[in-house]
């Protein structure tokens, strides 16, 4: 997350940047090293957006220790004010930063050790030091460089510390992408924050659907067992696949004899298949609507199925993902009555200008970004032929009283019991959002995430960022969730083709 910075910051007289220790011996010193030597721990220079985007990043550099410039506390201080998730995450960096102050013995100018960063979410305890700033330095900016701008003191700060301890790597961190340029053009190591990417190439990410080899059954046959129970068949293999497959992972094979299968057990040894159900033929139809293809069939398989409490569902634009979950969510609604009640909510981000504030009640708000809620109940309210007009008008009624629309500023506190929760465009929530919500399911609750990663409004969010992406990495292997990435448009011929060429 790129911040901009106070333009009105201005520095003190003379060019004083940040201070830093006056001699090697200031710094911790790991072992005794020749003097021509590197050191094999990096010195880290936080930029102030990097602690406002993840408040925990001072306990994730594990060995390696972190300095933290004076500036970048002042501009923590004034991004702290208000509630919005910049301000959250200013205020608890800052008492992050107390309690490793609090602990401090002796000079701090040796350096602060890093330790609760269990307490505070991170995994592992960092063995590194982090170093404030205790004394002003002059960087010696290039004069094309404004010395009251932020950003350009901690440059210099970086290059203060880079010709100081030259047996040390010293690297920028920012958030700031204009900030890692200019580093770089004055010759200095800048890197991006990447603890919070769940992936680098979101084309590793786990799709739901494994494609079995021709050759699956020779390979697998041995010891296999196979029965039958309530209408599924169930097989029993054992052989090399056994030990990449998740439960709640399908699989499918193409031919003569074609499968589609869902994994009910995996383990190192031995892996369970069952068959699914095909959501494809009319008579298995949910609330009108059919499978079009495999995708959209192993979707249904998991929002129709009462164990399944966590469901994501990714695709481009036109698979079906809203109408999918929107039919499986009436028919637990209103025919099963497993769910009481049908809660949609997204992330209000504009594609283009903001058209500002909208008046009413909070559902009158929420009304201009749930068009596709509107459509969708069209093709729905369509599929009931035999009812007529009047017929359609008042089931359509029926719909709207159990459908609930809610805005994601209203969430936190709140707990969702025996609801079915759509939550569309789940690729714009940052994972702190996602986990804030998916955390208010309570008991006999469903969570329903959709969305396109490709897709993303939110600024300073990537693929690999995402909270949806976070949230399926997290949960695969699950029990009680699954996910499927839809591949194939079903919307029209023409939003398909303007998909692959535009």
């Amino acid at each position: 997350m790129s911040l901009r910075r106070s333009e009105g910051f201005c520095a003190p007289e003379a060019t004083p940047i940040a201070a830093s220790p006056e001699s090697d011996a200031s710094m911790p010193v790991r072992r005794a090293r020749p003097s021509g030597r590197k050191s094999s721990t990096r010195l880290f220079v936080l930029d102030s957006n990097v602690l406002m985007h993840d408040p925990t990043s001072l306990y994730r550099f594990e060995e390696h220790d972190i300095y933290l410039p004076i500036v970048a506390l002042e501009e923590l201080d004034a991004h702290k004010q208000g509630m919005s998730e910049v301000a959250r995450n200013a205020r608890q960096s800052s008492r992050f930063l107390d309690a490793i102050v609090s602990r401090a013995q002796g000079d701090i100018a040796r350096g602060i050790a890093l330790r609760g960063g269990e307490e505070a979410g991170a995994p592992g305890e960092p063995t590194g030091r982090l170093f404030l700033q205790t004394e002003l330095i002059d960087g010696n900016l290039p004069p094309s460089l404004p010395i009251g701008k932020a950003d350009n003191q901690i440059l210099g700060v970086v290059m203060h510390l880079q010709k100081k301890f030259a047996r040390r790597a010293v690297i920028l961190v920012s958030k700031d992408i204009n900030m890692r340029i200019k580093a770089r053009a004055l010759g200095l190591a800048a890197e991006d924050y990447f603890n919070d990417k769940v992936l680098e190439d979101t084309d590793l990410l786990y799709t739901g659907v494994r494609e079995l080899a021709h050759d699956f059954w020779e390979q697998h046959a041995r010891d296999m067992e196979s029965w039958k129970k309530d209408g599924r068949t169930y097989y029993r293999v054992r052989g090399p696949i056994c030990r990449d497959l998740l439960q709640n992972e399908f699989v499918y094979q193409e031919g003569e004899r074609p499968l589609q299968a869902l994994v009910r057990e995996a383990g190192a040894g031995s892996a369970l298949l069952e068959t699914i159900r095909d959501y494809s033929h009319a008579r298995n139809n949910v609330w009108g609507i059919t499978a079009r293809n495999r995708e959209q069939n192993f979707a249904l398989n998991l929002l129709m199925n009462p164990e399944i409490d966590f469901v994501t569902l990714l695709g481009q634009a036109g698979t079906g993902k809203t109408l999918l979950a929107l039919a499986a969510g009436l028919a637990q609604t209103l025919d099963s009555k497993l769910s009481s009640e049908l809660i949609r909510t997204r992330v209000t981000v504009p594609v283009g200008e903001d058209i500002g504030f909208l008046p009413g009640t909070e559902e009158e708000k929420m009304t201009p970004w749930m068009g596709a809620l509107e459509d969708n109940l069209d093709v729905l309210n369509r599929t009931d032929q035999e009812g007529g007009e009047w017929g359609r008008a008042a089931t359509r009624d029926l719909i709207r009283s159990r459908i609930k629309v809610k805005s994601l500023n209203f969430m936190r506190g709140r707990t969702f019991i025996r609801t079915y929760l759509i939550i569309d465009e789940a690729q714009n929530l940052t994972p702190k959002q996602m986990k804030t919500l998916v955390t208010r399911a309570g008991p006999g609750a469903k969570v329903v995430c959709l969305g396109n990663i490709s897709q993303i409004d939110t600024p300073y969010l990537t693929e690999g960022s995402s909270g949806l992406t976070y949230v399926v990495d997290r949960f695969k292997g699950w029990p009680h969730s699954g996910h499927v990435t839809l591949a194939r448009g079903e919307r029209s011929r023409l939003a398909d083709h303007a998909g692959e060429v535009l």
